[in-house]
């Protein structure tokens, strides 16, 4: 890739000096013509020691040729510029190289969910498929009308400002007890974006975790499940600030509603979360730029490819779908460059607790809607083969 990358900047580079001394060339041309004779204009022929003859070039065309060399310049530089916001060593170019993961992995799938999916096509297959992955059995109107307000530019893509040059890092921080003394915090800040997720408590773990929160990701269940469960341990609130993100992940009808009502910062019309204000959990300054919402699309690619356990063979098959954790850090592997994942579970997890927060040890806890060793298979495979990182222990 950079072989090659250097064989276009320096056939580029010929060419533009190429075009400079060409013009230089005949400048020079006409100006000893013109010191040889005298009173010839722009136009005239003359004969030179081979007796060849040679048009001298007039000043229109002159100033096409240095035209043309700072339009082959400006490409070099715009080249270059796109050079240095490639990134050499993405993880998409390991899965390219990988036999297993290249059939596994689809970046055209779309991560996020915005209006422009409105669509009948959208709405007949979506209709035919529960959630989280399609509507069917939601009342069509209340996803639809919390679509129309994700009409932003910053609604289509997970880093709506601009990315940094070259490779972008990202770190994804679950809650598992591994963190818990472990000292990352600084390494985990270090990186370009962190997300976190559901009781994602700071304060008092600095050290271990960071402060960094970039993106913010839970379904409104997970969510106001870890606000009740983990408040003794310090999580009693939501992570808020100007340029975090928060990403909805939509497990049921009631993530579509509270999205509807953040954007428009208004309380929760009905449902489960009735009069609930959102701005206690997103802030008063929210609008829709804030927001994310996973594609059921994608939630359903990332269930068939990555994450098809055996639970949906069972009586439990209605309430499965990979973790939070686990979804949040499939949507960092779509987007970024280089993935750090931390807090995750591992081949080592009865050695800790189940979350790094808590004072006292307590073993991880396994539910019928998530497969938890089935993601620390593949979070496993996935550290071996060097799509990402794993922290270990």
């Amino acid at each position: 890739m950079r072989i090659r990358w250097f064989k276009l900047l320096s056939l580029m580079v010929g060419l533009a000096v190429s075009a400079m001394f060409y013009g230089h060339y005949y400048t020079s041309l006409v100006t000893s013509n013109r010191s040889l004779h005298p009173g010839t204009g722009p136009h005239s022929i003359f004969k030179g020691s081979n007796d060849s003859q040679h048009t001298i070039r007039t000043d229109h065309e002159r100033k096409s040729d240095k035209k043309t060399a700072m339009t082959l310049m400006k490409s070099i530089a715009d080249l270059k510029l796109h050079a240095d916001s490639v990134c050499h060593t993405s993880l998409r170019l390991r899965v390219q190289n990988d036999f297993y993961f290249r059939n596994l992995f689809n970046f055209d799938i779309p991560v996020l969910m915005w209006d422009s999916y409105i669509t009948e096509d959208t709405r007949k297959n979506l209709s035919q498929r529960p959630v989280p992955y399609g509507w069917k059995d939601l009342p069509l109107e209340d996803v639809t009308s919390t679509l129309q307000l994700l009409n932003d530019s910053a609604n289509q893509k997970l880093f709506d400002w601009r990315p940094p040059k070259g490779c972008v890092r990202c770190a994804v921080v679950g809650n598992g007890g591994i963190l818990n003394g472990s000292r990352k915090g600084k390494e985990i800040d270090d990186h370009h974006y962190v997300f976190r997720l559901n009781g994602a408590v700071i304060k008092g773990f600095e050290e271990d975790v960071g402060t960094k929160t970039s993106f913010y990701g839970f379904t409104v269940n997970t969510m106001k499940n870890s606000l009740i469960a983990y408040y003794e341990y310090g999580f009693t609130e939501t992570p808020k600030g100007q340029g975090l993100r928060y990403i909805f992940i939509p497990s049921d009808l009631r993530d579509y509603v509270m999205l509807r009502s953040s954007i428009l910062g208004v309380p929760v019309p009905s449902g489960t979360d009735k009069e609930d204000k959102p701005s206690e959990y997103y802030g008063p300054e929210a609008t829709a730029k804030k927001f994310k919402l996973l594609h059921p699309d994608f939630l359903l690619y990332t269930m068939e490819s990555f994450l098809k356990s055996d639970i949906l063979k069972t009586e439990y098959a209605n309430l499965y779908m990979p973790s939070t954790g686990g979804l949040m850090l499939l949507t960092a592997l779509h987007s970024c460059d280089q993935v750090d994942a931390y807090g995750f579970i591992t081949s080592h997890y009865s050695q800790f607790s189940d979350h790094y927060f808590e004072r006292t040890k307590k073993p991880l806890e396994f539910y019928a809607n998530h497969d938890m060793m089935l993601e620390m298979h593949l979070w496993s495979k996935l550290h071996k083969k060097g799509i990402m990182t794993l922290y270990q222990r």
